[in-house]
């Protein structure tokens, strides 16, 4: 599908709002994209939704941006990113640690953006969530044994992951997963000179599944992502699994119980609703007492 490189904005219909920032690194698949737009709009739609739960009502204004240049999309520069409170990149099937230019011109555009627009908050899912901690100097790499983590998941809070999420039944929460990648260990003074080693107590695991231990990191007024998909509905699950299956990275016989369990999984209720309640407190503002 044509990509144009200018950024589409879609308002906000109240007057306490949050501009935000969609870095799309990936396309949905055509019957979702038919049936819901694109993942800028799809998490515009979430946000939208967790805002007006919020009391009181908040909304957002979302600027979504494609940015894959090979599709036609293009990275902005640090200067174009005017009058933006948070930056939320998308989940994709490309590479995190991958060295694709554009790739490598978002990492540095997070960078200096880290350095030059502290106001910023950042969030990720999956891809966004990977490659941001990339951008900070943490390991992004396969999880172990390559295992794929699909579909409906538990996530174990930590004590910040309970406070983010406001202590949720039996300290566990559920999304949607779609990766074979992860980050190894999270951001610290030790992977980045963008983290002052006086900073290292500020920088959080919220949560851990059975395949990926850092399942979201989280610095107060800076950073809150996630490497579940709270967008992800069951048949956003089910078509990017058959896109996985049809380029080959999903494969039939070696991953045929993963491949079941998102079967088996994907209608299942999850808590995306929830985290993107959490990662909306933070962009207005509102997580002053979890630390």
């Amino acid at each position: 599908m044509p990509h144009s490189k200018e950024p589409r904005t879609k308002p906000a219909t109240i007057d306490d709002n949050i501009r935000m920032l969609v870095l799309e690194t990936d396309e949905q698949h055509p019957d979702d994209h038919r049936e819901s737009g694109s993942f800028g709009d799809v998490l515009d739609a979430l946000f939208k939704k967790a805002g007006h739960a919020h009391d009181p009502p908040l909304d957002i204004e979302t600027v979504i941006r494609f940015i894959v240049e090979e599709k036609g999309g293009a990275v902005p520069k640090a200067p174009e990113i005017q009058d933006i409170h948070a930056i939320l990149i998308t989940g994709s099937m490309y590479d995190a640690h991958g060295d694709n230019p554009w790739i490598l011109k978002l990492v540095d555009l997070i960078q200096t953006l880290w350095q030059q627009r502290p106001d910023i908050r950042f969030s990720g899912v999956c891809f966004g969530h990977q490659i941001l901690c990339r951008a900070l100097g943490a390991k992004i790499d396969s999880t172990p044994d390559s295992k794929w983590e699909l579909a409906h998941t538990p996530i174990a809070l930590t004590p910040i992951g309970a406070k983010l999420f406001n202590n949720p039944k039996d300290g566990v929460i559920h999304l949607h997963q779609m990766h074979q990648d992860h980050v190894v260990y999270p951001p610290s003074s030790s992977t980045t000179n963008l983290l002052p080693e006086q900073h290292d107590g500020d920088i959080h695991v919220w949560g851990s599944s059975e395949t990926s231990e850092v399942q979201g990191v989280y610095i107060r007024k800076r950073l809150f992502t996630t490497q579940g998909h709270l967008g992800f509905d069951e048949d956003m699950v089910r078509r990017q699994v058959e896109l996985r299956i049809e380029s080959g990275s999903i494969d039939q016989v070696e991953d045929r119980a993963e491949i079941k369990s998102a079967w088996d999984t994907a209608e299942w209720e999850h808590d995306g609703m929830l985290v993107a309640g959490a990662i909306l407190r933070f962009f207005h503002g509102e997580d002053e007492n979890v630390v």
